[in-house]
């Protein structure tokens, strides 16, 4: 995923935080607590003392923020003429929400749910027939729940809009204001921390901060972000809005969410880095290293390194082939660093890296959340 940032002058780039932003986040975390085990006390108190009305509300609307993240949290970015910056309180954020455009909003509630949508030249469903059959089936597919809020959402776009903003004021006052001027401390530090690091050091520093997922071509003005999604959106667009938005989360981690909808200034929502969180895997290495084990030989190799350390000589033995072969299955593995190898005397041993291995698996849902 690739972002242009060519000609971008670096006071566009902002770092901010914002509470609607957050608050999907926060959604989200309630409705799936087993992607984010660091706030998993947390969800399952708030849960619990959720009245019951607004748990079946919040039931209702939950495909926004449950199995991805709406862009209507980030209004900020979708209002033309604004200068992309979130506001300073959860209302300013949803007053900026009330300022999107009804065709804006229903495509960007409707997106995950009811994919391409959003399409380039796309007509809109509320004025579109044929995209409203579309948007109509492909809601079925989810569900009751879905086709019910999806005809509503269509039939009056402004009373629904009024019952969402409702929802996300009971939320504040129900659990998330306190929850934000928990969090919002450490989200105002980094985000001030972040400028700094800009103002000082410059872009590539300040995106190498954010995240090592992050990376910069600077003679090319692009900035990757390593994710199992291939996309592309500028943040220098004069019909847009020049300028690219940074917000830490509490509630993120593993996900960095880019916003690259057409139309939409891009975003990056990044986690705030905790202590005792590894470092994310690359996309290309967690491949390589998957890609290293589905070989038979390679994983009855494997076998054999968990348990002890070898020599090639000992392997190509023990599995009847020859050294030159156990040495290029070697190589694949060590190049994946999966393997450790050190020296005694004139001997080379090679052994398995018992605690790599068994972060693929986290490393793998990281990389598809991410």
């Amino acid at each position: 995923m690739n972002i242009d940032i060519a000609g971008l002058p670096s006071d566009r780039i902002v770092f901010s935080v914002s509470p609607l932003t957050e608050l999907g986040d926060a959604l989200h975390a309630l409705s799936e607590p087993g992607h984010h085990p660091g706030v998993h006390g947390w969800a399952t108190a708030t849960s619990a003392a959720l009245e019951p009305d607004l748990a079946d509300r919040l039931l209702e609307a939950e495909f926004l923020w449950r199995h991805t993240f709406s862009d209507i949290f980030l209004p900020y970015a979708g209002v033309r003429g604004h200068d992309g910056r979130p506001g300073a309180t959860l209302a300013e954020d949803l007053d900026l929400l009330d300022r999107i455009d009804d065709e804006r909003f229903v495509t960007s509630a409707l997106e995950f749910t009811c994919a391409g949508l959003v399409e380039p030249g796309n007509p809109s469903p509320l004025t579109n027939a044929a995209m409203r059959a579309r948007a109509l089936d492909m809601a079925a597919a989810r569900g009751p729940r879905q086709v019910k809020f999806t005809q509503r959402l269509l039939a009056d776009p402004v009373r629904v809009r009024g019952w969402i903003r409702r929802l996300f004021e009971d939320c504040d006052q129900a659990f998330f204001a306190d929850t934000w001027r928990r969090v919002s401390v450490q989200l105002v530090a980094d985000a001030r921390h972040k400028t700094e690091v800009l103002r000082r050091k410059g872009v590539r520093e300040a995106m190498g901060a954010v995240s090592a997922a992050l990376t910069l071509d600077e003679e090319a003005g692009r900035l990757s972000v390593d994710k199992l999604a291939e996309a592309r959106t500028t943040a220098v667009d004069p019909d847009v809005g020049t300028g690219l938005t940074l917000l830490p989360s509490s509630f993120g981690w593993p996900h960095l969410m880019v916003l690259y909808a057409p139309g939409w200034r891009p975003v990056i929502q990044y986690p705030v880095r905790l202590p005792d969180l590894p470092a994310p895997a690359s996309v290309e290495l967690l491949q390589l290293r998957m890609e290293a084990l589905a070989h038979p030989m390679r994983m009855r190799l494997c076998r054999n390194l968990a348990r002890s350390a070898y020599t090639t000589g000992e392997l190509a033995d023990s599995h009847r082939i020859t050294a030159p072969e156990v040495s290029r299955h070697l190589s694949v593995l060590k190049k994946a660093g999966l393997i450790t190898t050190r020296r005694r005397g004139r001997y080379v041993l090679h052994q398995l890296d018992l605690t790599v291995v068994a972060r693929i698996g986290s490393d793998f849902l990281e990389g598809v959340l991410r």
